[in-house]
């Protein structure tokens, strides 16, 4: 069986026995514990805790997954051994609460066996040390031989952390041969020749902080059938690099290297690299994570630069990650659409990163190998040495430990992050409940009362029963406000009673599903079980509802003027501004935001109808709606048509028609990191108030400079010229009167020396007034010094051609004493400082040097 046939196989199987096929979740998870999708039961871990009520008791996924970060970290085992990646597929059957260990483990076997066609002979299980009933059901039930099942400890027993559901584990692993290593089963046996296969998790337990554990009221099942190691088993070859799929992509690296597989083992690993970074690299930035100094960025672009070194290492001079992305597209496409919807804009992402890097590594390897070179046997590289690759030719630590891994020696690691502590700074994803609140407590709620009955699309006020009040949240069981969502921020307003009022500050979704207010009494109380009656600041709803429309004509609008390589990165939607985040490469130029601004208003004038309406994914989908980055959807979505050209999912509220969000002007962009853009904007009535007080502004200057409003620009040009002529008229003055003091300076003179502080003049007048004094006669020397107009000191000094002086040496300690500097000459030397303080102390140091007091 081929890869893309276990996928069908898999879903089909579990499909036909109750389960919702659901996709893939994205690799980049609502987990913020996590770097990537590491696992098939992660999208699904609020279920597992109770923090979401799942839609559905059973689900079978094929989900991508990522290892290349953090704890869950497997790339440097990649390409040299048979079975690691940082990029792979599990399949997965779960339960909610729903079937358990019978059926979870008879499913499994008969998958393996009867659809897999795998021989049982050959099949071994293990389980914890604890679980008699699994023992019994393989044993018993399903009949496997007792002494073909082992028992295991901590290696078969899963948590979900330190504390949360948690259970034994049961593993089936397939026996590759005695070629393959000593017998003895997966306990005791080699590592190669026993291999895991599936893992099925029987969540049966709550563990405690204090470390005791209680029976789940609702057991569950998490399973994992690792894709391409089963695909190896299926295809009788020894590595999941003969599978398929990866060979075809094996295939592809050896065609754009022009390197033959099985040349020697070092360019075997190289290409294996290529191979699995590119798919880890494609699917990632498919998904909208792109490479920068940052988190899941700075992993992704680890992945990406040991792809290219790889390449570099084989001697390829020429870029080869967009011709492998072409591949994993061919190759994967089929099973990921949308791969292939995202192909041009993955290829561009992949090849400026490697254009970028293979500059960095050029540089970087010479110096490396300079360094490495200067080592004695034995001697670490210094952790200064490191840093400053990193820190001046940007050169990452990793790469660094990698090259002189391959080479005997040790990286000073602690010596690279003491010389790194200052410069470091990794963003860390975070989100949390509100301190002090224990979300169980919500979680009761939803199942006494269901979840918060929304009906502010309608209404601006409604009655509603209160279901919770304490700590500053007030619950209620149907709403009209808003909770924070998909960018757009909470409603506010007032909630009242018979016997209280208070006002809403914030409205946020405590837990999925349920909606807080955060509240602030105004008068009396509110208790539990009245009636309420809640109503929200309309106005304000209003004119978040104006912007956030808008954010999707945006988007259009941005995709149309820079490409559709554009993808929403993130937003945020208030009543007086908008802000939108999305990936692109390059500034925007004045027209192109001229451009964006009248696509915009130009929509708004058409003033199309918008419908905002519930429909399920797959006719979302078939609508061409487009997912927002980071919002998390369901089987039922809501669709927002805005006009004739915008189809996006999104939950928030909108303009009925799109006249209604009034004129659109575009406040700023700029950068937010690396290939990451920000647009903020505004509409309506905070429009019209920009362009008022635009105005009245222009009209005050054009007041100012007595012309039209219209003649604005010609006024400020003629005024710039007008102040360019007076001031060099003023120049010319003060020189004038500069030299006009020369003869009464040179009447100072003390042996043909002149020394004096002349303030009020700029480092060009004193100049022309030192010339000045020194051709007067009986005049050999002069030295001046001024506090000039434009701030600091300045010194000059001056002599005759037949005098016994140098000018530079007249001021030579002078100019230190000012805090400056000058190149000394022999005829005329000029020095300036900042010291204004210490510039008679300079005069007098100059009198010294001239052999006069």
């Amino acid at each position: 069986m081929k890869a893309n046939e276990v996928r069908r196989a898999f879903t089909d199987f579990f499909v036909e026995r109750g389960h919702s096929h659901q996709p893939s979740a994205s690799l980049i998870p609502h987990d913020p514990t996590l770097l990537f999708t590491v696992a098939g039961m992660v999208p699904f871990k609020p279920y597992f805790t109770g923090e979401e009520v799942p839609p559905f008791n059973r689900a079978v996924t094929v989900q991508k997954c990522v290892r290349a970060g953090g704890k869950h970290n497997d790339l440097d085992e990649i390409g040299r051994t048979s079975r690691h990646l940082t990029f792979f597929e599990m399949l997965g059957n779960f339960s909610f609460g729903d079937y358990f260990k019978t059926d979870a483990i008879a499913w499994a076997w008969e998958f393996i066996t009867e659809v897999l066609a795998l021989d049982p002979e050959r099949l071994w299980v293990t389980v914890h040390l604890s679980d008699d009933d699994a023992e019994e059901i393989w044993r018993d039930q399903v009949g496997i031989p007792a002494d073909r099942i082992q028992r295991l400890d901590e290696d078969n027993y899963w948590r979900m952390g330190d504390s949360g559901p948690c259970g034994p584990c049961s593993e089936i692993f397939w026996d590759k041969g005695e070629e393959f290593g000593p017998s003895g089963g997966p306990a005791h046996g080699g590592e190669d020749r026993y291999i895991e296969i599936w893992n099925l998790v029987f969540m049966q337990f709550e563990q405690h902080e204090n470390g005791t554990q209680s029976p789940l009221p609702k057991p569950s099942i998490d399973t994992g059938l690792g894709l391409e190691r089963t695909v190896s088993v299926l295809q009788g070859v020894d590595s999941v690099w003969e599978t398929d799929e990866l060979a075809l992509l094996l295939a592809a690296a050896a065609k754009l290297t022009g390197v033959r597989p099985g040349a020697d083992a070092e360019s075997d690993v190289s290409l294996r690299i290529l191979a699995d970074h590119a798919r880890s690299t494609s699917l990632l930035v498919s998904d909208g994570v792109f490479p920068s100094n940052e988190a899941r960025g700075y992993a992704l672009r680890r992945i990406l630069r040991r792809a290219v070194r790889h390449a570099y290492l084989l001697g390829v001079e020429q870029t080869v990650m967009a011709g492998m992305v072409d591949a994993v597209v061919e190759v994967m496409g089929p099973d990921y659409p949308d791969l292939v919807r995202n192909h041009q804009f993955v290829r561009g992402v992949v090849d400026r990163e490697e254009v970028r890097f293979r500059e960095t590594l050029r540089t970087g390897q010479a110096i490396l190998d300079q360094r490495l070179g200067e080592l004695q046997p034995g001697q670490d590289l210094a952790g200064d040495v490191a840093f400053e690759l990193h820190d001046t030719y940007g050169f990452p630590l990793e790469v660094t430990q990698e090259i002189t891994g391959e080479r005997g020696v040790e990286v000073d690691v602690a010596g690279f992050e003491e010389a790194m502590a200052e410069q470091r700074r990794r963003a860390k994803d975070a989100r949390q409940v509100a301190e002090g609140i224990d979300p169980a407590l919500f979680v009761e709620l939803i199942d006494q009362f269901g979840i918060t009955e929304f009906v502010g699309r309608d209404d601006d006020s409604s009655q509603a029963r209160v279901l919770y009040h304490a700590d500053g949240l007030l619950v209620l069981d149907r709403t009209p406000f808003y909770a924070e969502s998909g960018g757009q921020i909470g409603d506010t307003g007032r909630i009242t009673t018979d016997t209280g009022e208070v006002t809403v500050t914030d409205t946020h979704a405590v837990v999925p599903g349920l909606t807080a207010h955060n509240v602030e009494l105004l008068s009396g109380a509110i208790d539990v079980g009245q009636v309420a009656t809640a109503s929200i600041d309309s106005s304000r709803r209003a004119a978040i509802r104006r912007n956030h429309t808008a954010t999707h004509i945006l988007h259009w609008a941005l995709r149309t003027v820079l490409g559709d390589h554009v993808k929403q990165q993130g937003s945020w939607v208030g009543p007086e501004r908008l802000r939108f985040d999305f990936s692109h490469y390059d500034a925007m130029t004045t027209e192109q935001i001229h451009q964006v601004e009248d696509l915009v208003n130009g929509e708004v004038l058409s003033n199309e109808t918008c419908r905002n309406f519930e429909t399920t994914m797959a006719e979302a989908e078939q609508l061409g709606a487009i997912a927002f980055f980071g919002d998390k959807y369901g089987d039922r979505v809501r669709v927002m048509e805005a006009g004739r050209n915008s189809v996006e999912l999104c939950g928030g509220t909108h303009v009925s028609s799109l006249g209604e969000i009034g004129p659109f002007r575009i406040l700023s962009e700029g950068s937010i990191g690396s290939n990451i853009r920000r647009v903020e904007a505004t509409t309506g009535l905070s429009a019209l108030e920009l362009f008022r007080s635009n105005s009245e502004q222009l009209a005050s200057v054009a007041d100012r400079l007595g012309v039209g409003p219209d003649d604005v620009v010609e006024g400020i040009e003629r005024r710039l010229e007008e102040q360019k002529s007076l001031r060099a008229e003023v120049a010319q003055l003060k020189q004038q009167l500069a030299v006009g003091q020369a003869p009464e300076l040179a009447a100072t003179a003390v042996d043909g020396v002149v020394v004096a502080r002349v303030d009020g003049i700029d480092r060009d007048g004193l100049r022309d007034l030192a010339v000045s004094v020194r051709d007067q006669a009986d005049v050999k020397a002069v030295v001046l010094g001024a506090a000039l107009d434009s701030g600091g000191a300045a010194l000059v000094a001056a002599v005759t051609p037949d005098s016994e002086f140098k000018a530079g040496a007249l001021i030579e300690q002078a100019k230190s004493t000012i805090g400056g500097g000058g190149r000394p000459a022999d005829d005329l030397s000029v020095a300036g400082g900042k010291d204004v303080e210490a510039l008679d102390e300079a005069l007098d140091q100059a009198r010294s040097a001239a052999g006069i007091s």
